[in-house]
């Protein structure tokens, strides 16, 4: 059985997606953009900060679905600027502890509304 799982802590979809779908013990997090909740604008355009706001917006779905973000098993990260790849990897690592995710990252030309980075995931659910 697929449930649906949104939460008003995190940015509404902004197309015909979910923010996550609960499959038995797993939570599918759909890419989640640096967008702030309470004002529906990025919160930064530095994208170390946007990292941070899309982990947020991800533990706050977690939350909600029953999990925790420390629950993720895997990731994918899409940058627009891999030159930046330290500064963000720094951000990302704050939010997790071992055993790590298993991670992709990518560099893509552009994200949705001009963001530079975009994350999704996958949470298990205890």
């Amino acid at each position: 059985m697929i449930e649906a799982i949104s939460t008003d802590k995190a940015p509404a979809a902004i197309g015909p997606f979910s923010q996550a779908v609960k499959v038995g013990n797993l939570l599918f997090v759909s890419g989640q953009l640096p967008i702030d909740p309470a004002t529906g604008n990025f919160n930064s355009e530095d994208p170390v900060d946007q990292m941070k706001q899309c982990l947020a917006n991800i533990a706050e779905i977690a939350k909600a679905s029953g999990t925790s973000i420390t629950n993720t098993v895997k990731t994918t990260v899409l940058l627009t600027d891999l030159s930046r790849f330290a500064d963000i990897n720094a951000a990302y690592a704050q939010a997790f502890v071992a055993p790590y995710p298993a991670r992709a990252c990518y560099e893509v030309s552009a994200l949705p509304k001009g963001a530079q980075v975009e994350v999704e995931a996958v949470i298990a659910i205890p």
